[in-house]
């Protein structure tokens, strides 16, 4: 129980720092009406274009009500908007506006100088590694039915 417990606060450790910096770096460009819990969903809608509302709920991990609630104050910051499905009507997607996509290109920049950074105090092939490891542990985890209901 220990181990895993230890793995745990270091993840969230580590989340917690690279969200704060990601943060100060975005508000040195501008980007100052961002919180930490905006940012995940925000770097979805950059890896992803139009996805509808519950794709990045389940992505996110976050309730409905929850992602309402972030998707219309991300909306009134002019980040994203929302437009009905040419498919289904009653789907909402997902998009960034012009100004979603300037913070895009700026996200990008700042990840990479993050990485750079990272790069340069434990060496590239490490990072990869910690990445690959991180990736193989979140897929294993979330195949196994007992943490599938953080998909729900």
């Amino acid at each position: 129980m220990k181990r895993i417990s230890h793995i745990g606060s270091l993840l969230k450790k580590i989340y917690r720092m690279y969200s704060i910096e990601l943060l100060s770096h975005l508000q040195d460009r501008g980007f100052t009406d961002l919180r930490p819990s905006f940012l995940e969903i925000l770097m979805f809608l950059c890896e992803n274009d139009g996805p509808s509302i519950k794709e990045i709920g389940v992505s996110c991990g976050l309730k409905k009500q929850t992602m309402t609630s972030h998707l219309n104050e991300l909306e009134k910051r002019g980040y994203i908007v929302r437009r009905s499905s040419s498919t289904d009507k009653r789907e909402q997607k997902v998009y960034l506006t012009e100004y979603g996509e300037k913070f895009k290109f700026n996200l990008v920049d700042v990840i990479d100088d993050l990485e750079n950074t990272y790069s340069g105090k434990v060496g590239e092939v490490e990072l990869d590694r910690v990445e690959l490891m991180l990736e193989n542990l979140h897929r294993e985890l979330n195949s196994k039915e007992e943490f599938n209901l953080f998909n729900h």
